[in-house]
């Protein structure tokens, strides 16, 4: 099924974007032109990739009875020195936080996420080198 995102322009440099029936604001710096009315395009799709990789691992803990916990999800992207600056790495660091939590489960959910359920994942490491960290309560698995 194909997604549409419709996107319209405001003024300056904003847009509205109208997604999934939710609409927000896109705009650049000031520095630029823009007013800081919204995020950064190209730093939407770290987002995207954030909100889908989270929203695999925390589907797939369920199904393995994994509920009691914290999780954030740090997404960094360091783009080229050279115009158009697409990102040449993408770091995702899982930092999970709560009592007893089963590391190999956690492990398992990050590993099927990134290598098999989430569609931005493997779109975005055909063009970027992606690297994945998980966090248990600040040790590093």
């Amino acid at each position: 099924m194909k997604q549409k995102s419709i996107v319209t322009y405001i003024d300056k440099m904003a847009f509205d974007v109208e997604l999934n029936d939710h609409h927000f604001t896109i705009d650049a710096s000031e520095k630029v032109g823009g007013e800081n009315r919204g995020p950064r395009p190209k730093g939407l799709l770290l987002s995207g990739l954030g909100g889908c990789t989270g929203m695999d691992v925390v589907s797939i803990l369920k199904k393995m009875q994994v509920t009691d916990y914290k999780l954030t999800i740090e997404v960094e992207g360091e783009p080229e020195e050279e115009y158009p600056k697409p990102y040449k790495a993408i770091s995702v660091t899982f930092l999970f936080t709560g009592k007893d939590l089963p590391s190999s489960k956690i492990k398992k959910a990050v590993e099927l996420s990134e290598q098999r359920y989430c569609g931005v994942s493997d779109m975005l490491k055909k063009a970027a080198e992606l690297t994945i960290k998980i966090k248990i309560n600040g040790e590093e698995l």
